[in-house]
């Protein structure tokens, strides 16, 4: 993960505003349970003059499916894929890593809070069965305790 950040300070016209698109992607596969978001899920595009980070893409919950997974997320962060903390996502990677003011961490994850409820009433009036249901609605639950929100 912390060469995502490496690669968007190089890169990116506006290096600042990508980073915070990516912790938002990266507080969301948290969240969600994405452990599938390899390299090849980050790219950059051109749009005029700008290089900017792509639109996010091939957003799935595979903890539910794999049941019992072995890791959080797909990439490395601060040297592990489990048992993340509030402190490797929060402090080291959003701030130290990104340089991302508090401010900034504070909005995003403001803004998680807000759509959490209408995220849990989708899962709610999803296909899923029952018990991926309320897998789902679980480990929610356990990550948004473990940052703190």
């Amino acid at each position: 993960m912390e060469k995502i950040a490496g690669i968007l300070e190089r890169f990116c016209t506006f290096p600042a505003l990508e980073k915070v698109k990516l912790f938002r992607l990266t507080v969301f596969d948290y969240l969600a349970g994405n452990e599938d978001m390899h390299l090849k899920n980050f790219t950059l595009i051109t749009r005029g003059p700008r290089v900017e980070l792509s639109p996010a893409y091939d957003l799935v919950n595979t903890t539910i499916a794999m049941q019992n997974p072995r890791e959080e997320i797909a990439l490395p962060l601060r040297g592990k894929k489990s048992r993340l903390t509030a402190d490797d996502l929060l402090a080291y990677y959003a701030r130290e890593r990104l340089g991302l003011t508090s401010k900034s961490i504070a909005n995003v994850l403001e803004g998680f809070g807000k759509v959490l409820p209408e995220w849990e009433k989708i899962i709610d009036f999803s296909f899923l069965s029952v018990e991926m249901k309320n897998a789902y609605h679980e480990l929610l639950a356990r990550r948004r305790e473990i940052l703190r929100f």
